[in-house]
């Protein structure tokens, strides 16, 4: 899976990306939200990491331009820990939220439930009942 971290601090950049790279993940690294934002649209991620408190732009506002652009799957990845900034963070549009600081396998782990909810959703909009009958090829529901 490619998937580009935005983090302005090296060391929290830094050690998710080593944890990811180990777990055979490609990881693309931008340190500001221009950057950021820039390597989303060129660089064709699989999944975004993005930090919430960048030094260009805010996060929210990174997250709300990658929505008008992508559907790329977001987990924001930040300090900012009260309900009030988690419910902006996944109302801007992120499809998950991990509060700092958090283990590379947490992180990880976050990333498998985001992309499995992704593929869910792709897989309900191209199988179902037609009449009768199951169409898709897979098994029909219980």
């Amino acid at each position: 899976m490619r998937i580009l971290l935005v983090e302005d601090d090296t060391g929290v950049r830094e050690l998710p990306a080593q944890g990811l790279t180990s777990l055979h993940h490609e990881v693309i690294t931008a340190a500001s939200g221009s950057t950021g934002l820039d390597s989303a649209l060129t660089r064709d991620p699989d999944l975004v990491v993005l930090d919430l408190g960048l030094p260009d732009l805010d996060g929210l506002t990174v997250l709300k331009m990658l929505r008008t652009v992508t559907s790329v799957p977001i987990v924001a990845a930040t300090g900012r820990d009260t309900e009030s900034q988690v419910i902006r963070g996944l109302e801007a549009g992120a499809d998950d939220y991990v509060v700092k600081p958090f283990t590379a396998a947490l992180l990880h782990a976050r990333l498998n439930a985001v992309m499995r909810q992704r593929r869910g959703r792709r897989r309900r909009t191209t199988c179902g009942w037609e009449g009768w009958r199951w169409i898709s090829g897979g098994r029909p529901p219980p």
